[in-house]
């Protein structure tokens, strides 16, 4: 009654790999609070960062959040690698079957929900209202709850790794495998819980960006004068919008089959398995889209920029990214061709999936005759940009392929599928992230990253990639089906040792990086900009301090370009030194942290049947959200003395830095 199915067995004292992994993870906590402790932090993380509803900083803890993930999810990828590398004559390996499969499946869970959602959602919160001239997003407080979902969705996740167990059904949990008869543990409740509850963080965070875009750009700023990146995150969550409420529907019918005894997906009583694949995907096409569009506008600011011109072809840039939009949601049944839905059907998805390669084409020649006779500077966002656009046509090469119904009958549900997917993934939106992160880091922080190890971290990623996922198209071609956790033929075994390899080059790619941070923030005097604008960037960003005052602007701009920062320094604009008023701010709030907090203990509570917690939980989080409605004093006032002290600091670093340079 009290516990419902959680008892001593939900811990793995059985498994040698968790406990020491348990281990590690509880004395790196406890040194952390320890830390947090000694140096009397607590009172400085909740005033200043777990409550705030400004959108820099919650951009930047979205960004910890997929970093933190990150390393998680990759530790996944390992060992599936190493365990696909040694279990071949007769051997086992080190992991069982059942252990493997759960971690295939986090693997695919976290790093698509829980390292790319949350960085791509950082990096939108913190440069579109700079990009558009706000001073912060429509909804400030709504920002804060929607990154605290997120993260309690991460939470229940990484709970799955020491309390039970998490699906084993891969990372689309398709039933029947998904229903309650095949898997009658808790993995794949922590799966619909975990989904369902960063799922509402995500909706709302897309709902607060399309509003911020569509009412608060600054004056002059039409549509067709804002920054690309801007454009691109417009129709990133157009699409969250209109494809994440699917992926709770059918959540929402996969808990019923699962709770109380539906058969919406079931093979019984007019059930239809086959409606679960056609949901999930029309969901899950589009995802893939909402993961590279950003990094497609964040290419178009680094070429531009490191290139010293305008962007080529700036109109057809939006309307390759709104059709890219369109054709998305046309697409998903490319993803399983092989599923007998007729060859008129197929021919449909095949040519509409070859089409949509057409505007993503016209994007990469823009970007290439934006190089073009310019003035190219290669500084490591630029490289990891060139990096990107010769890794990403193999992918795009790859994906029409697939897009062709007989070669998907071939090659569909190998290892070719995986080694694509990772080439696009990879290759657009993790090089795309870390091109973000060495551009705008200087305008977050006010000092550059260290460049000698962001090379090493460059390098070991590129070289590494390339040795971990081209093994596995060659594998795929052999005919080697994905999730396999042992093998027969010996002649498979030296591809996956390569691909192994691989992965520790890129294991040391991701050290590089980390040690780049420590490197960077240790000599972050000698790399300090205090311009604002190390780049000789383009865009409103650029135009304030780094990194920008809680207000962002102490007077809007008034907008007459695209590159607007670009254009305004050509027109000789001069900073307003005086006559600033009192700025009205939203204050910040413990609610988005409380609300989350109680959105975790019900799913907790209902992945082990406690369901007196669940309802107890459930009504504490109706209550709290009502009582929060009575809270009033949500904003205030900077006053104008303040600011122009702020004004004025900033006044005197420009005159330093003029100085020096």
């Amino acid at each position: 009654m009290i516990f419902g199915r959680l008892d001593w067995n939900a811990l793995p004292f059985h498994e040698p790999i968790l406990i020491a992994t348990f281990a590690v993870v509880v004395l790196g906590g406890l040194a952390t609070l320890a830390l947090i402790t000694r140096y009397k932090l607590w009172g400085y993380l909740w005033t200043e960062w777990f409550t705030t509803v400004d959108h820099k900083k919650i951009g930047i803890m979205y960004m910890i959040l997929g970093l933190v993930m990150f390393l998680r999810g990759f530790a996944d990828a390992v060992m599936m690698r190493l365990q696909q590398a040694m279990a071949f004559g007769g051997s086992e390996g080190y992991l069982n079957a059942h252990h493997y499969d759960q971690i295939f499946t986090a693997h695919g869970v976290i790093m698509i929900f829980f390292v790319a959602m949350p960085l791509i959602t950082g990096l939108m919160n913190y440069l579109v209202p700079l990009q558009i001239g706000a001073r912060d997003v429509s909804f400030p407080f709504l920002n804060n709850f929607s990154f605290w979902m997120t993260t309690a969705g991460a939470v229940l996740v990484m709970a799955s790794l020491f309390i039970g167990e998490f699906a084993r059904t891969g990372w689309l949990a398709y039933p029947p495998l998904s229903g309650i008869g095949y898997s009658p543990g808790v993995g794949v409740d922590y799966y619909i819980w975990s989904l369902q509850i960063a799922g509402v963080g995500t909706t709302l965070s897309g709902i607060n960006l399309i509003a911020t875009i569509v009412k608060m750009r600054a004056p002059g700023m039409g549509l067709m004068k804002m920054p690309v990146f801007t454009w691109t995150s417009l129709c990133a969550n157009v699409l969250i919008v209109a494809s994440f409420p699917v992926l709770t529907a059918v959540l929402a019918l996969l808990s019923a089959d699962r709770y109380i005894g539906t058969n919406f997906f079931t093979n019984d009583f007019g059930g239809n398995p086959m409606m679960y694949v056609n949901l999930i995907w029309i969901w899950g096409h589009p995802e893939v889209y909402i993961l590279i569009l950003p990094l497609f506008g964040v290419f178009s600011e680094v070429t531009s920029t490191f290139s010293g011109k305008k962007l080529f072809g700036y109109t057809s840039m939006v309307y390759a990214t709104v059709v890219i939009t369109i054709l998305s949601y046309l697409v998903w049944l490319h993803h399983f061709f092989t599923m007998g839905s007729g060859a008129s059907v197929n021919s449909f998805f095949g040519i509409t999936t070859m089409i949509i390669s057409i505007p993503t084409g016209a994007k990469l020649f823009n970007w290439l005759f934006t190089m073009y006779r310019g003035r190219i500077r290669f500084e490591l966002p630029m490289m990891w940009t060139v990096a990107f656009m010769l890794t990403f046509v193999i992918g795009g090469m790859t994906g029409v392929m697939l897009a062709v119904p007989p070669a998907d009958f071939v090659l569909h549900n190998s290892l070719f599928l995986i080694a694509h997917f990772h080439n696009v993934i990879i290759g657009g939106v993790l090089f795309g992230l870390f091109a973000a992160i060495n551009y705008w880091w200087p305008k977050a922080f006010g000092f550059k990253l260290d460049k000698k190890w962001g090379l090493v971290s460059f390098w070991c990623w590129v070289v590494g990639f390339w040795m971990a996922f081209l093994p596995l198209y060659v594998l795929g071609f052999m005919g080697v089906t994905r999730r396999m956790r042992v093998f027969d033929d010996p002649s498979y075994q030296i591809w996956f040792v390569i691909a192994a390899v691989g992965v520790g080059v890129i294991a040391i790619g991701i050290l590089a990086m980390f040690v780049q941070f420590a490197v960077s923030i240790i000599n972050r005097d000698k790399l300090r900009d205090e311009t604002g604008d190390p780049w000789h960037g383009r865009t409103l960003e650029w135009a304030t301090s780094s990194p920008p005052p809680d207000y962002n602007f102490a007077k809007t701009p008034i907008i007459h370009d695209s590159d607007a920062w670009w254009d305004m320094k050509a027109r000789g604009y001069a900073r307003p030194v005086e006559g600033f008023k009192a700025i009205h701010m939203p204050s910040n709030t413990g609610a988005g942290v409380i609300l989350s907090g109680l959105a975790l203990v019900v799913g907790f509570a209902l992945i082990w049947y406690m369901w007196w917690l669940a309802a107890l939980g459930f009504f504490a989080l109706i209550a709290y959200a009502v009582f929060h409605t009575f809270n009033y004093k949500r904003d205030y006032y900077i006053p104008a003395e303040t600011v122009q002290a702020t004004e004025d600091a900033r006044t005197k670093a420009l005159a330093a830095a003029a100085a020096k340079g």
